[in-house]
């Protein structure tokens, strides 16, 4: 009876000890592939024609894919004409 007791016992500590030993473990580190891209690509500036056309589909209300192609066209036309002497 005794030893079997001390059988217990001594199974719990084990586990105690082993459930700590576990916790403490360092977690993985992050691959660097998925946080190399973010430093990597820098935010250039945005041209004046960018930021007028930006105005200028936040005044007309345009969002998503319609925006995407509004920008588009607006760029263009303003490098196009800026391009043209007058």
């Amino acid at each position: 009876m005794i030893l079997s007791s001390r059988a217990a016992a001594t199974a719990l500590a084990s586990l105690l000890l082993m459930s700590s030993a576990f916790a403490q473990t360092a977690a993985p580190a992050a691959p660097a592939a998925t946080t190399a891209p973010a430093a990597k690509k820098a935010e250039k500036p945005r041209s004046a024609a960018s930021l007028e056309c930006s105005k200028e589909a936040d005044t007309k209300g345009v969002h998503g894919k319609e925006r995407k192609k509004f920008m588009s066209s607006c760029k263009k036309a303003a490098k196009d004409g800026a391009a043209k002497p007058q």
